[in-house]
């Protein structure tokens, strides 16, 4: 069994007009569609069914949402289920370009780019972005390849905060195992430039497995129902929905 090892990651270290960093972003789309992490995604939310409110918009926040392109395309795989949302694009990096907005626009969702740190976020020192009206309470929060960037104690402090923010949340992270790890050596096979070649590396020494998440949320809170599972080839898949009363300090 792989031992779950966190190095800080080369992209996380570039700013966001690099020329390095615009690559590999332009990679990441690419490894994207390898994994099917945007199939993986809208297949657990249909799964699930519509979080809560239904007459109306849904309130949806991604943190690490980076340029966006992913759940762009998550919401043109779900517009006809959930054809009204209030999007919001968390990221420390001011990726989301006009277009994009637009593009989401196009099948009904509502979203807005957030440019704040998330453990920043976590921890209520900066929220500049509440929800709708004022509330910092989301029907959904997603997390794609994104929790696998932090180590326990800083999991335990976001996962706390998404307990308490969320009544329903799901994160897609990478597989830590020897599959994923061959696949990661061989994303130069795809033309990924050196960044993304050394940084897929990474992500899966740092990815999860088994029940990881499950012990990291359940020692936040035992409020909620979980569901730890693989998915695909190189994917980790954690979902969670609460089942006890939803908190009213928000």
């Amino acid at each position: 069994m792989l031992p779950r090892t966190i190095t800080a990651e080369i992209l996380d270290g570039l700013s966001e007009t690099n020329s390095a960093a615009i690559r590999s972003r332009h990679d990441l789309r690419r490894v994207h569609r390898v994994m099917g992490t945007s199939h993986i995604v809208v297949r657990a939310l249909r799964s699930c069914g519509a979080p809560g409110r239904t007459a109306a918009a849904l309130r949806v926040l991604e943190l690490g949402a980076g340029d966006g392109s992913l759940m762009l395309r998550i919401a043109r795989a779900m517009q006809w289920e959930w054809p009204a949302v209030h999007l919001t694009l968390l990221d420390r990096l001011n990726l989301v370009d006009t277009a994009t907005i637009a593009n989401f626009a196009h099948v009904g969702w509502t979203a807005r780019s957030a440019v704040v740190d998330v453990l920043d976020w976590a921890a209520g020192a900066s929220n500049p972005w509440p929800g709708p009206n004022g509330s910092d309470h989301w029907d959904l929060i997603v997390a794609n390849l994104f929790l696998h960037h932090f180590d326990a104690p800083q999991l335990g402090a976001l996962l706390s905060a998404i307990a308490l923010r969320t009544d329903r949340f799901l994160a897609c992270e990478p597989r830590r195992g020897w599959v994923a790890l061959c696949g990661s050596h061989l994303v130069g096979a795809m033309g990924a430039t050196a960044v993304t070649r050394t940084d897929a590396v990474l992500s899966v020494h740092a990815g999860f497995r088994d029940k990881e998440l499950t012990a990291l949320w359940m020692a936040e809170t035992s409020q909620f129902r979980v569901n730890e599972y693989s998915a695909g080839l190189f994917s980790h898949c954690f979902y969670t929905e609460r089942c006890g009363p939803t908190p009213t300090n928000h």
